[in-house]
């Protein structure tokens, strides 16, 4: 028989040759846990593999330290240096996003972008990428507490409500322990599920979310009670804020009538439909103040509000403040 011939092998991925480095962006006050979440994995990875799979650099604005949104500090590594095109750049927000996104930083994203390197983003590290115009006709998430604002900010990204997005060479986080499912999927992608689930294992993450998984738990976990239609009207009224639908009509949809309904919510929520709506509404509102640049009447008119009189008065019945003083507060919030 002719001898046969060894079968072709492929050509070794000059990346995979050397560990595979993320570089993570802490911005003033960013969140500790999804950076926690993050980097975790990869440092598992690392030895349960018992190679260096993966390596990881902290820089920050100032280049020394980075402040956590619990009061910590973070060395880091440097400042806004020159990364490499087979990094990958994670942004790891926190509180007051918007604040963060000075101009270096946003500077530096883009340049560093042009590169072509992958970028990504935890928690609200979205909002400074968005800002930068790298989300533009992309698909991201954000923390779910985040999304009213990000999305009335930045019309060009696709909002989408999941713990974690891939779009192409972007990656979004929606922030705490999101990220775990983001990087074991990176890790599974680069090194096999096998790798993956041994680190999620070591996480004691049971139950590995996928990119179709949401943010917050179902309705009936929420409010505390697995009642379907109280499940039903609660949907409806978060899903219509804008354009608010009455009691009586949200009882006929869900076949009951106005009494019934009234007692439902009494029974499992503890106040009327029209309290519970309203606060789903004012809660729409705050989220607007705190997180955009939008002036009061836009912020009544987006959470249903004919006018701005009505509003405020509404408003400060359930905050104590006015949204014109809960706009001045909001700056110096922790």
């Amino acid at each position: 028989m002719p001898e046969q011939k060894p079968a072709p092998q492929p050509a070794p991925d000059p990346y995979q040759s050397r560990p595979r480095r993320y570089v993570f962006l802490l911005l003033d006050r960013f969140t500790m846990i999804s950076f926690a979440a993050a980097i975790e994995p990869l440092r598992l990875a690392n030895r349960l593999s018992g190679r260096e799979l993966y390596s990881w650099w902290l820089l920050g604005e100032n280049g020394e330290s980075a402040a956590c949104s619990n009061g910590s500090r973070i060395v880091l590594d440097g400042g806004l240096a020159e990364t490499q095109r087979d990094d990958t750049i994670m942004v790891c927000g926190g509180v007051d996003a918007a604040r963060a996104a000075t101009r270096p930083v946003l500077g530096w994203l883009r340049r560093e972008a042009r590169r072509g390197p992958r970028v990504g983003a935890l928690c609200t590290g979205a909002w400074v990428l968005a800002e930068a115009g790298l989300l533009d006709d992309r698909r991201a998430t954000i923390h779910w507490e985040n999304q009213d604002g990000f999305a009335e900010e930045f019309p060009d990204v696709t909002l989408i409500r999941t713990v974690f997005v891939e779009d192409g060479n972007r990656l979004t986080a929606a922030g705490g322990t999101a990220a775990i499912d983001l990087m074991l999927r990176q890790i599974a992608r680069d090194h096999g599920t096998e790798l993956a689930n041994r680190v999620a294992d070591q996480m004691i993450h049971t139950s590995i979310r996928s990119e179709d998984d949401h943010q917050r738990l179902s309705i009936p976990t929420r409010i505390g009670a697995r009642h379907p239609r109280l499940a039903q009207v609660v949907a409806r009224m978060e899903a219509n804020i804008e354009d608010p639908i009455s009691p009586a009509r949200l009882a006929i949809d869900a076949d009951m009538s106005p009494r019934q309904l009234e007692r439902l919510f009494a029974r499992y929520l503890g106040r009327s439909p029209k309290r519970y709506y309203m606060e789903l509404r004012l809660e729409r509102a705050r989220n607007l103040l705190m997180q955009t640049e939008m002036n009061v009447m836009e912020v009544a008119l987006a959470c249903g509000f004919a006018s701005a009189a009505h509003f405020s008065k509404c408003y400060r019945a359930t905050y104590g403040r006015t949204p014109y003083r809960q706009r001045g507060a909001s700056e110096t919030m922790p």
